[in-house]
């Protein structure tokens, strides 16, 4: 079973405590007050969302481009039809889902992570796609913006997205012609992240 506490990631059950907050995908569990944005977030504009519907591109850019912005580092993961890495398979369609309330607040974690990286990062996007998702379509997007290209946002991005992978609770299910599996990370979250 894939558990939340704390508003962290689990991936092995521990021991909980009364205060605990636990989420797991059919459990919803009260939060605790958000912690006060910092000052760079509300200096640029950040945008952050799970989603069931389509990924647009030209809106989020809009969102988070301002006067000054002469670059944007953009990744989008898509769900491929055939993998050829590892152990070659074909496959029919994903599945993803999460825990909204703690996703979006990891996703904002991210977003600051970011900002205190890279100063010089204007806007940022960040969204994840939930649903039955099949071949060639948009599952998740990052996206910075910048005055320059030289600016740090393209390791900006790359950061982002492999932030998200590691400490946002979105769990994925592939399916293919042999069957269904849940895909497991290769990452095992830390005390406090």
């Amino acid at each position: 079973m894939r558990l939340s506490f704390r508003r962290t990631r689990s991936w092995r059950c521990s021991r909980l405590c009364r205060e605990d907050d636990v989420g797991a995908t059919l459990v919803v569990a009260q939060g605790r007050d958000e912690p006060s944005p910092c000052i760079k977030c509300m200096e640029f504009p950040t945008v952050f969302s799970i989603t069931e519907d389509e990924i647009d591109l030209n809106d989020l850019l809009a969102k988070i481009t301002s006067t000054s912005t002469g670059a944007a580092a953009i990744f989008t993961g898509m769900v491929r039809g055939t993998t050829s890495r590892g152990a070659a398979h074909e496959t029919e369609y994903l599945e993803y889902e999460a825990y909204v309330p703690m996703a979006e607040e990891k996703m904002k974690q991210v977003a600051q992570e970011i900002r205190a990286r890279w100063p010089t990062v204007e806007g940022i996007a960040i969204v994840q796609r939930i649903g039955k998702l099949f071949p060639k379509t948009p599952t998740v997007l990052i996206a910075c913006t910048a005055a320059h290209r030289d600016t740090g946002v393209f390791e900006a991005a790359r950061y982002g997205i492999d932030r998200l992978k590691e400490i946002v609770p979105i769990w994925k299910k592939e399916v293919s012609p042999g069957g269904e599996f849940w895909v497991e990370g290769e990452y095992f979250p830390k005390p406090g992240e």
